[in-house]
């Protein structure tokens, strides 16, 4: 059974869901495919430790550092594409931002491909169900653009300036 638990946020209300040991949702109020990941009722439940511990790493994040996803365990509902896009979005520096295009180009080397759209990647990217904690809001179009983000533009503005990324051409991240 999947339960959840909330917590306040500088960019809104944030529902956490959990398969008892690890994170398995992280979605802001108002955001798309809220909760879709997880079937089934998810009762309230705040004494769990996976909570205790994301929202020690969120009080940290909001304060300014930058803790790590790979602190937490992390068990996002996904494909293997999926996964491997999200695996991409663990590894982008705070302070960076990524294309569309260039994830596509790292899966297809990934997986021994010519290339990948960098439309599949944004569905991948868009139905991240760890948001924050996977870095979804650090990917760009490809001109540097805020493009789509799923709790929205100004939340996805507000994370990046958050964590001192400037959206231009120069400042994205290939790696």
């Amino acid at each position: 059974m999947y339960c959840i638990t909330e917590y306040s946020s500088p960019v809104g209300g944030l529902t956490l869901a959990s398969d008892g040991e690890s994170l398995t949702g992280l979605w802001i109020d108002g955001q798309k495919y809220h909760g879709s990941a997880i079937y089934g009722a998810m009762p309230k439940n705040d004494a769990l430790p996976v909570f205790t511990a994301a929202k020690n790493w969120l009080g940290r994040y909001f304060a300014g550092l930058k803790p790590a996803a790979s602190e937490l365990p992390l068990a996002p509902a996904g494909g293997e594409f999926r996964a491997g896009v999200w695996d991409i979005l663990c590894s982008i520096p705070y302070g960076e931002v990524i294309t569309y295009g260039d994830i596509a180009k790292r899966i297809a080397q990934k997986i021994n491909r010519e290339s990948m759209s960098a439309q599949a990647v944004g569905g991948a990217v868009g139905h991240n169900p760890i948001s924050i904690i996977i870095p979804c809001h650090r990917v760009v179009g490809a001109n540097g653009s805020l493009t789509g983000y799923a709790a929205g533009i100004e939340v996805k503005r507000k994370l990046l300036s958050h964590e001192g990324a400037y959206v231009s051409r120069k400042k994205v991240a290939v790696l």
